[in-house]
């Protein structure tokens, strides 16, 4: 089966790491910027581990200079989603690379981006809704200044508030007045956790920071302690299957715990995380899915709508989601 045009909702994207690599190198060319060790020999983004990712990331990042620029990229990557049958998605946007957190800066490249997203949801039915991220390895003090921004800018629009970058630095604790200062503007709250750290980082994100959802989340199925927890809790995980895959968490989809976490009755939903960079993307995730664990539309359906009721949206935008569930296409 062809899941191009099932309707999904995705709640766990960046987006500076779905941009297209032909659009970061077509930036690259017209504004003289030195791409060297970013591309492979086929022209697709090259890296050897993790902490090589992250390089390459804000190396490809560094060609995004202007609010027109991250503009331009918005369009860019909700079309792409909009081809897979995405009819909502919450993207990661950071103000440490719009504007260097400066307020007045983000303000203009969120305006900028809020425009691309309306003309996208115009055009293509695509509703995007924005959580400003810290970067963590970039330490608390930077991410009390994102907080800051996130917080000044906290609305219909940006409705959330998150946390990604190296999870091997720090604890999940040392940013608690980045995500008090967030909960206090009434943004709701994610954060990596559970991915390349131990289940002990998703106990330290739901005891410290206090979140509404994890990202990642994968290794709670190694503490069935911990597991329970997040059923009792109703804590959602915005799995990424793709991602772990390609980054060595697991060897291949059957390995991959999404069906254990789902069976063991851990709210789920699916993502893409940085889809160019992982060779994925919202249909060849559901494909994958299928073929390692049987999953049929059914399944999916629940999936979605999971991930409708913890999506950060307004309930009138939820409703109008919920609605176009009923009746896809």
């Amino acid at each position: 089966m062809s899941w191009q045009d099932f309707p999904k909702l995705e709640l766990h994207l960046h987006l500076e790491g779905a941009a297209p690599p032909d659009f970061i190198r077509r930036l690259g060319q017209e504004k003289s910027v030195n791409l060297s060790g970013v591309f492979d020999e086929r022209g697709q983004y090259a890296f050897r581990d993790f902490a090589h990712f992250l390089q390459v990331y804000e190396a490809a990042t560094a060609v995004l200079r202007s609010p027109d620029d991250y503009a331009r990229l918005i369009s860019e990557v909700l079309a792409r989603a909009a081809e897979n049958g995405v009819i909502y998605t919450e993207i990661f946007l950071s103000p440490d690379f719009c504007g260097a957190r400066d307020l007045s800066a983000w303000r203009d490249y969120m305006a900028a981006m809020q425009d691309a997203a309306a003309r996208a949801e115009a055009r293509l039915g695509i509703v995007m809704r924005g959580i400003v991220t810290c970067i963590r390895h970039f330490g608390p003090e930077k991410a009390r200044e994102t907080a800051l921004c996130a917080a000044e800018t906290a609305g219909d629009w940006i409705v959330g508030f998150g946390m990604g970058g190296d999870e091997t630095r720090g604890r999940q604790g040392d940013f608690a007045w980045a995500f008090d200062c967030a909960r206090e503007a009434g943004l709701r709250l994610t954060t990596h956790a559970g991915e390349f750290a131990g289940p002990a980082s998703i106990r330290e994100a739901l005891d410290d920071l206090r979140v509404d959802r994890i990202g990642h989340g994968v290794r709670a199925i190694e503490e069935p302690a911990l597991v329970s927890r997040l059923v009792a809790q109703g804590t959602v995980l915005e799995l990424c299957p793709g991602s772990n895959l390609a980054l060595g968490l697991y060897p291949d989809m059957r390995a991959h715990p999404v069906e254990r976490l789902r069976a063991a009755g851990v709210k789920i939903t699916i993502n893409t995380d940085d889809p160019p960079f992982f060779h994925t993307d919202m249909s060849r995730e559901f494909a994958a899915l299928e073929r390692a664990h049987g999953w049929d539309g059914e399944r999916f359906m629940q999936v979605a709508h999971t991930a409708l009721d913890a999506a950060f949206c307004d309930d009138a935008t939820r409703a109008a989601l919920a609605k176009r569930l009923e009746t896809p296409g």
